[in-house]
C-alpha cells in the first residue's frame, strides 16, 4: 500500500519530498474533505487481502 499516493488520490498535496541520509521524509496538506477520502481509502486497501506475487518463470532453463 502506498499512503502517499493514496494522498494524493484523495486530493492532498505534497509539500516535502525529501531525503537525508537513507531516510525519506514526505509531507502532505489538505481539506478536510481530502482528509477524509485518504482515512477511507487508507482503510480500503489495509482491508483488502494481501496480492500473490507472481511467480518467478526462469527463462533460462
Amino acid at each position: 500500500m502506498d499512503l502517499l499516493e493514496i494522498a494524493r488520490q484523495s486530493g492532498m498535496q505534497e509539500l516535502l519530498d525529501a531525503q537525508i541520509g537513507p531516510q525519506m521524509y514526505h509531507s502532505v496538506c489538505g481539506s478536510l474533505a481530502s482528509l477524509e477520502r485518504f482515512a477511507a481509502a487508507a482503510t480500503a486497501a489495509a482491508l483488502q487481502p494481501p496480492q500473490p506475487e507472481e511467480p518467478f518463470v526462469d527463462l533460462e532453463n
